[in-house]
């Protein structure tokens, strides 16, 4: 059962990620299948700036609403930046990196959640 703590980072991420137009956004729920986290948030954006601004405007909001992440990788390069704020890892990539990781293949045992069902 994921704890409402992470549904709500979820949401705030997600809504985070949708503003700055982020493409093919996957929610999973590993919370059953893995203890690393309740949530992977798998987003893609069409260059650097792109995929940073996505990052930065995750690490704002989430940093608003009192959440601070435990480690941040990949911002540099920004071809996949990992966010990992313990309950919920956030991955955004580029899209050529997307594809070669398919995290969504290889975490595929999670289910996928709508955001909808975030609200409930």
């Amino acid at each position: 059962m994921v704890a409402n703590n992470s549904k709500e980072m979820a949401k705030i991420a997600v809504n985070a990620l949708e503003e700055k137009k982020a493409k093919d956004l996957k929610l999973l729920d590993i919370s059953e299948v893995s203890v690393l986290a309740d949530y992977f948030i798998i987003a893609s954006g069409s260059n650097r700036n792109q995929v940073q601004a996505m990052a930065d405007e995750v690490e704002e909001k989430l940093g608003k609403a009192g959440f601070t992440p435990k480690q941040v990788e990949g911002y540099q390069t920004a071809n996949w930046i990992l966010m990992d704020y313990q309950d919920i890892i956030i991955h955004i990539f580029d899209e050529e990196n997307r594809l070669f990781y398919d995290l969504e293949r290889i975490w595929r045992d999670g289910s996928l959640v709508e955001k909808v069902d975030l609200e409930a």
